[in-house]
């Protein structure tokens, strides 16, 4: 009797509320019972904070993903880049150590000798192609064609520009860039210390020359 009281008490403050409710019987210890109520307002409202939770554990923070990247890496950029031209003969002019649906993978860009644009992705664990396509996009953008007029100028390539950064870590991105350099585009290059501390190095495509950018994790007064 006690417990057709409950459930319709608890029933009765769901429908009040604006829902249905689902009442559940629990057996207590002394044999009497308690009930258990939820509405699809109530259900929905704990599945949100449940996937907030979710995406902040595993995806609401991104600072330590290029660390946790480089450690599953076993293949270097430069040896991503070595395979991505087997594969399409050209000229490498970005490669970035990123998450795929297989992986960690290196999405590798290569200026082929075909004069067309190709993204190609290598293995992380294992330097083999997994994927490669053909960019039809942009085919006339002013950026790749200041990337197009630098090529043909450079004695430094992404692997030696690579050779280069990876004094100051582990390379986990590297591309022929120029937003910050005005005119001139430079070999920009993002690594990570195995203690998980980003750094940016650029090395000018021309005459090799390297210069560091400041840690993303230093700190004012921090002398290193």
């Amino acid at each position: 009797m006690k417990r057709n009281v409950v459930i319709a008490t608890v029933a009765a403050a769901a429908l009040i509320a604006g829902g249905t409710a689902t009442a559940v019987a629990i057996g207590s210890e002394d044999g009497t019972a308690a009930a258990s109520s939820s509405s699809p307002a109530q259900g929905q409202q704990a599945e949100g904070v449940a996937s907030y939770e979710n995406a902040q554990g595993q995806g609401g923070d991104n600072d330590g993903d290029d660390a946790r990247e480089a450690k599953a890496a076993s293949v270097t950029a430069q040896q991503a880049a070595a395979a991505a031209l087997k594969a399409v003969p050209g000229t490498v002019t970005e490669a970035d150590l990123d998450d795929d649906e297989s992986g960690v993978a290196w999405d590798v860009n290569v200026l082929g000798k075909d004069g067309k644009w190709h993204d190609i992705t290598v293995g992380a664990d294992k330097a083999e192609v997994r994927s490669q396509h053909v960019d039809q996009d942009d085919d006339g953008d002013e950026g790749k064609d200041r990337v197009r007029s630098v090529l043909n100028d450079a004695s430094v390539d992404i692997a030696q520009a690579a050779g280069k950064a990876a004094a100051h870590g582990t390379v986990v991105s590297v591309e022929l860039d120029g937003p910050d350099h005005g005119k001139k585009l430079a070999w920009e290059a993002e690594t990570v210390t195995k203690d998980g501390a980003e750094h940016h190095v650029t090395v000018d495509p021309g005459s090799g020359a390297v210069s560091n950018a400041p840690s993303d994790d230093d700190n004012d007064g921090d002398d290193d």
